[in-house]
């Protein structure tokens, strides 16, 4: 009994055992799709949305040598979308195969490829129409009496052609669209989005193809959204599809190369100047006349944008490229929106180059709104303390200045600045010191060291900057006047009657690096009352720079980096000590930074970035590039960064809002919470602190201290530095008749 009990214990445990249970199984069948099921598969990749059965429709109409195409477009084209053309249209005996899939017109053999010169060639768009939706076909052709009209599904005929009356050309509609796509179709249901995108498309036909007239409207409107006109030239296309505003503010573009190594191409295009405004970027790109996207030439062109006219709007932009047929491949996206280049890095370098170049030889002026100012009696009186004028000589006439010249600012008048017609002057000023003025007799007073280090490493150093000056910009910089902050990076100046933006990191960069090497061993320190351990300090700026924060298999590696410039830093911190006041203590403790710039003390968040700089940027071996080095590494730790909180004046206040749940419960709740009591106040009190800190320093220490010592670099005068944003000359051509 317990042997057979035992036996059958066992049985049950195999019938049970994980090897049983999970037994492989037999790997499934291959099997070929049918017909109809490759085909809506294929569909759904050529035909997206409505807008890629417009642009295949309208394309077919292009090759068709039409002269006028009219589009008609009910719910956003999912209902209806009709295209009409005066083409050569299509003959009866083409038409039992025109919605087969793989047939075409424009090629025979796949060599064809290299010398296409249609927009069509795949021989699947009106194919894939017709597995996605109904489609209705009617043509005539020349010569005939009458023409055809043929309906279609799933690629084949529903009936014969039947004999009706036509103009010339031919016009098709795709009706209900992916009305078997249930899933398609359910997320394309905001008609306007839709509609709004066939506009788009048509509208940049419309510029190119100067010779055909295009109209497109919604189904039962009397009025067109589209209505272009044959029109000799292409800024007229422009102006009449985009308006007056978008066409007056272009400027003509041209780049040719006939490179024999094989970068060959033609382009011509117009770029949007300075006094256009947009919120976001049009790029109309054709190539050898085919409507194409290429995120590469959009992000090159908006990186040059972004650098000449700081805080402009997106640019528009339109470019027609030509190339061999032979340098383009066609054939990489089912719908045609995309296409492959050969030397394409080549050909985006250049046209970046050629729009940079055009906006800033065009960049002389720019268009303002004029805002109505009120009037500040106290601004506009004049002191007690100015001295009497004299009264003329007999016969004495008065050198009357051009009132296109004349000069609104003083930079010897602080009265002359922004902040002063903003305010009201205070009454009691003579009965205290300014701190104005104490810093600016500190500033005059602080001139640079006449012994400097007797090395002649420092004095090439020196040597470099002063021939490197730029004559012109040392002028402005001399006698230009703060007028205020244009945002958190650029500064606004004026210099006789021209307004420039000012970079004011880059200039604050350059300042402190010619500082230091000009005070090169003679400097004051700033002393830390906490001496901070550099390995920690390099071991933070590590982590900062570590974008995988999730990643924890770097941590040994970091500790190993940062020892090993702390070791570093410590073998050389007699020679900083000496030349540049940096003391490090025997226990690797930062304890003395160099005073640059009286009355200015640098962001001390930046100290971690800064000895990293120094362990890894630095060339030691070499005298004259150490010390460069280190003087770049000083400059750019000094330099008047943006502080590291956001801004709290602008969309930055959002960052010091509390997220405490009880706030989160009562705005679902429907309750209105006040924002002030979700502040952090400490937070931004601090923030508030810091920008209005760093504003004060730019305008009392950073200005007039350039004034006195920086000698800008000729390289500032193209790197976006400064930039001219208006001339009171030019304005007055402008505005003279009013």
């Amino acid at each position: 009994m317990i042997d057979d009990g035992s036996s059958l214990t066992v049985e049950m445990e195999e019938e049970d055992s994980p090897a049983t249970a999970f037994a492989p199984r037999e790997p499934p069948k291959i099997q070929r799709l049918e017909e109809s099921v490759v085909n809506r598969i294929a569909a759904g990749e050529v035909i997206q949305r409505p807008v890629s059965a417009v642009k295949e429709l309208v394309e077919n109409s292009l090759d068709a040598d039409s002269t006028s195409i009219s589009v008609v477009v009910k719910d956003g084209g999912l209902k209806l979308i009709q295209v009409s053309d005066d083409g050569h249209g299509i003959r009866r005996e083409d038409l039992p195969i025109l919605c087969e899939r793989h047939t075409t017109s424009k090629l025979t053999k796949y060599e064809d490829l290299f010398s296409l010169s249609s927009m069509g060639f795949r021989g699947e768009a009106l194919a894939s129409m017709t597995y996605v939706a109904h489609v209705t076909v009617t043509t005539i052709t020349k010569g005939q009496i009458h023409g055809y009209r043929v309906s279609y599904r799933d690629g084949v005929m529903e009936h014969e052609p039947k004999a009706c009356a036509a103009v010339k050309g031919t016009q098709i509609m795709v009706e209900n669209l992916f009305y078997n796509m249930i899933a398609r179709r359910k997320t394309l249901q905001n008609s306007a989005d839709d509609y709004g995108k066939i506009v788009d498309l048509l509208s940049r036909m419309a510029i190119h193809h100067n010779n055909v007239s295009f109209s497109c409207r919604k189904h039962g409107a009397v009025k067109a959204d589209v209505h272009s006109v044959v029109s000799p030239s292409r800024l007229d296309s422009i102006r009449s599809v985009y308006g007056v505003s978008v066409a007056k503010n272009l400027m003509k573009v041209e780049v040719s190369s006939c490179d024999p190594s094989g970068c060959t191409f033609d382009m011509e295009g117009f770029i949007s100047n300075s006094n256009y405004v947009a919120k976001k970027t049009i790029l109309v790109l054709f190539i050898n006349d085919r409507l194409v996207e290429c995120s590469a030439l959009k992000r090159a062109i908006e990186i040059v944008y972004a650098a000449t006219l700081p805080k402009a709007s997106k640019p528009f932009v339109y470019m027609s490229i030509n190339l061999p047929r032979e340098h383009v491949d066609i054939n990489i996206h089912p719908t045609k929106k995309e296409v492959s280049l050969l030397n394409q890095e080549i050909i985006i370098e250049m046209i970046q180059s050629e729009v940079e170049l055009k906006l800033r030889s065009a960049n002389d002026t720019r268009t303002f709104q004029e805002q109505k100012v009120e009037y500040i009696q106290s601004t506009l009186t004049s002191s007690r303390s100015d001295p009497p004028v004299s009264p003329l000589l007999s016969g004495q006439k008065t050198q009357k200045v051009p009132v296109n010249k004349m000069v609104r600012t003083d930079s010897s008048d602080p009265a002359g600045r922004l902040h002063a017609f903003l305010q009201p002057k205070s009454h009691n000023l003579p009965d205290k010191v300014s701190s104005l003025s104490v810093v600016r007799s500190i500033v005059r007073q602080r001139r640079n060291p006449k012994e400097t280090a007797d090395l002649s490493s420092v004095q090439e150093l020196i040597a470099g900057v002063d021939s490197c000056c730029h004559p012109g910009l040392l002028e402005t910089v001399r006698n230009c006047t703060y007028v205020g902050m244009a945002d958190d990076v650029f500064a606004l100046v004026q210099y006789n009657t021209h307004l420039y933006l000012a970079n004011v990191v880059n200039l604050s960069k350059e300042l402190m690096y010619q500082q230091t090497l000009r005070r090169f061993a003679h400097f004051n320190a700033i002393q830390l009352s906490d001496p901070a351990p550099l390995s920690e300090l390099i071991l933070l700026a590590l982590k900062e720079e570590d974008l995988d924060l999730g990643n924890e298999s770097n941590d040994d590696l970091k500790e190993r980096i940062a020892d090993m410039n702390t070791d570093l830093l410590k073998e050389k911190t007699e020679m900083l000590d000496e030349y540049f006041s940096i003391n490090i203590d025997s226990n690797g403790n930062l304890s003395r930074l160099p005073v640059i710039l009286d009355q200015y003390t640098p962001e001390m968040d930046r100290v971690p970035e800064f000895l990293l700089c120094l362990g890894n940027d630095v060339e030691w071996e070499d005298e004259k590039t150490c010390f460069q080095g280190v003087s770049a590494a000083i400059g750019n730790f000094y330099a008047m960064h943006p502080p590291l909180l956001p801004n709290p004046s602008g969309d930055g206040i959002q960052f010091y809002t509390k997220r405490s749940e009880s706030s989160q419960d009562n705005t679902e709740l429907g309750g209105n919470v006040d924002m002030e009591e979700n502040l952090d106040q400490d937070l931004l009190s601090d923030a508030e602190n810091a920008w209005a800190q760093r504003e004060w320093s730019i305008q009392h220490v950073l200005f007039p201290s350039m004034r006195l010592f920086l000698k800008p670099p000729a390289a500032m005068a193209s790197n976006g530095t400064f930039v001219k944003v208006a001339s009171l000359e030019k304005l007055y051509k402008i505005f003279e008749r009013c």
